[in-house]
């Protein structure tokens, strides 16, 4: 029972450091937060997924340039739903071997010592000592935990937003590519599952639209925004 409720937190603080602070925050540059807590999000994201801020910003940015149609790094109109859906980290790996466009799409980001040194150059250090930690506090179930928060973003995120989200669901308004909101209540992936919603207001980092519709990810930056930990660029 600990050992789930422990998988739950933190796949939920993974899920929230993707959608506030990667994406929300960085890739579309709507949110400013505090030097204390960004720092924070950007070792989880280390520790937890191995991810490099200034890739997948930039993949983002290139996919809203082209979305659905070539050149788009995650397409399922192009690489098939299946694929995206049970394969889409491959596609970000294969996207960011580009250098250029990484270059191009992803100024911006951040470029201190720490992204130089440590989470750019060691991306595998940190789900190790993720790894570590699990092992240690759960025995031999950490192992089947730390899997489980391994493959947490490239399901939830690389595969079934941007595979469903541009293939199933509702559209809250029209755009000029296929974009789906998959379920009114994003609560699993932070809220990102209102991705019509998303697409349709890019800049915006509240992604209900609808009374009916819920962003959990809203809901924390309202909390953040109350103890002065973030705030909206256009505040």
């Amino acid at each position: 029972m600990i050992g789930l409720l422990y998988l739950l937190v933190v796949t939920h603080i993974t899920i929230l450091c993707v959608t506030l602070y990667l994406h929300r925050g960085q890739a579309h540059r709507g949110i400013e937060f505090h030097p204390a807590l960004e720092h924070f999000m950007r070792f989880w994201l280390w520790l937890t997924t191995g991810m490099v801020t200034k890739e997948w910003v930039a993949i983002h940015r290139k996919h809203h340039q082209k979305t659905d149609v070539v050149g788009d790094p995650h397409s399922p109109h192009l690489e098939g739903i299946w694929h995206i859906l049970f394969s889409g980290v491959y596609y970000y790996i294969i996207a960011a071997r580009d250098k250029d466009m990484v270059n191009n799409f992803g100024v911006g980001t951040p470029n201190d010592w720490m992204e130089k040194n440590i989470y750019s150059k060691f991306t595998y250090l940190g789900i190790t000592i993720m790894l570590l930690i699990d092992l240690l506090l759960f025995g031999g179930w950490g192992l089947w935990i730390w899997f489980i928060q391994i493959i947490w973003i490239p399901f939830w995120a690389a595969g079934v937003i941007n595979g469903v989200g541009h293939y199933w669901g509702y559209r809250n308004g029209e755009t000029k590519d296929h974009s789906r909101n998959i379920i009114p209540w994003g609560i699993v992936i932070g809220g990102e599952e209102l991705h019509n919603n998303h697409h349709i207001d890019p800049a915006n980092p509240k992604l209900s639209k609808k009374v009916w519709e819920l962003d959990i990810g809203w809901m924390w930056l309202s909390i953040f925004r109350q103890l002065k930990l973030a705030k909206l660029k256009k505040e």
